[in-house]
């Protein structure tokens, strides 16, 4: 593999660079922004200026030169209609992700700083005689939308089902879990569940995530931060109730439910410490967290009439053996189970990258 690859990823406090030589990783640097700046801004997406010039300064500290960078590959906005696969970031899709119909979101922020990015070094470039031009790209962005039809329909026609899901990582793991068996990945119906601060599962066939939860919209398994699918009217009864506005009752599900609404913290190694100690109201969790994501494994699992090549656990949570082997215990009845503990979101977008240089992964357009 040939070319040099940026990767980005804006988080809500934080942008992780990966920067990537012939296939193999260079660096990767997670940075974190101080608080007191970013309380300066009243929009997230009011920091593109001074996340660009952090990005840039940091690559310069490294020795890295802008004008070698052949692609940057960002991390994918909250921007539908859209598949999954890696999308160039043209006029077009930087209005969807400016526009933040679907959200507002650190996100949305990569592929416009990308954007900006690969338009000085194609200046740089044009300045000093080099050839070739440097694109921005994101890749399978989360709310990539291919769901069964079947699978959209909702209880009442206003409540239809929208896919939000980790679809980078999901979508690698199963690339992998092919790789390992000589095939490719849309040769494989696998389910899979990133689990981390947010939990998605995700139904994979003929290369396309088929059915999925809304993981930043309160539905899915709980997780260490969302409560997932509550009982409506307990949340009727809390929204008529007086005591919290519209903002509050989205907080509350999404950012203090889960494990931060059970235990005050989002530390889920904490809670894990809490059992091990043996104290019983985490210990009754914990099941209930891993009946959870089983549950939802098994539900998917319908989409296909049973016929899954593999279930793959992944994320963060991951890296927790004794819960892998409770969830696995409980779907390994389905399809094998195998586990790709962490995110790897950089390596991921750095893999797309090197296939759109190769040509082996078409280019859409929004």
């Amino acid at each position: 593999m040939s070319g040099k690859i940026l990767a980005l990823n804006t988080g809500s406090t934080s942008t992780k660079i990966g920067y990537y030589d012939s296939g193999k990783k260079v660096f990767e640097k997670n940075i974190l922004h101080d608080l007191e700046i970013l309380s300066g801004f009243d929009s997230v997406m009011d920091q593109e200026s001074m996340r660009l010039t952090t990005i840039t300064e940091f690559l310069g500290s490294r020795g890295v030169r802008l004008e070698d960078i052949d692609v940057i590959m960002a991390r994918g906005g909250l921007v539908t209609p859209i598949q999954t696969g890696v999308y160039e970031v043209t006029g077009s899709l930087s209005s969807a992700l400016r526009a933040c119909r679907n959200g507002v979101h650190a996100c949305n922020l990569c592929g416009l700083i990308a954007a900006e990015l690969a338009s000085e070094i194609n200046r740089i470039r044009a300045e000093k005689g080099m050839s070739g031009i440097c694109r921005a790209y994101i890749a399978d962005p989360p709310m990539a939308d291919e769901m069964l039809p079947e699978a959209r329909i909702g209880g009442i026609p206003e409540f239809r089902r929208r896919p939000l899901c980790h679809a980078l990582n999901s979508r690698a793991v199963v690339r992998h879990y092919a790789a390992s068996k000589g095939l490719k990945a849309r040769d494989v119906t696998a389910i899979v569940a990133h689990i981390g601060g947010g939990t998605s599962v995700t139904l994979h066939q003929d290369g396309k995530i088929v059915d999925t939860n809304d993981a930043l919209g309160g539905d899915g398994p709980i997780s260490t931060e969302r409560a997932g699918t509550v009982p409506a009217f307990p949340l009727i009864d809390m929204c008529f109730s007086g005591k919290y506005t519209r903002d509050e009752v989205k907080r509350i599900l999404v950012g203090h439910g889960g494990v931060v609404a059970y235990f005050g913290t989002n530390d889920f190694k904490s809670v894990v410490s809490l059992a091990d100690s043996g104290d019983e109201r985490a210990a009754i969790f914990l099941e209930g967290f891993c009946l959870g994501i089983a549950k939802y494994i098994a539900g998917l699992s319908a989409d296909v009439c049973g016929k899954v090549d593999v279930i793959i656990l992944t994320g963060g949570i991951a890296f927790n053996s004794a819960l892998m082997r409770k969830i696995s215990d409980r779907v390994s009845f389905i399809a094998p189970v195998e586990i790709y503990p962490g995110g790897n979101e950089m390596d991921s977008l750095a893999e797309n990258g090197y296939a759109v240089l190769s040509g082996e992964m078409p280019v859409k357009y929004y």
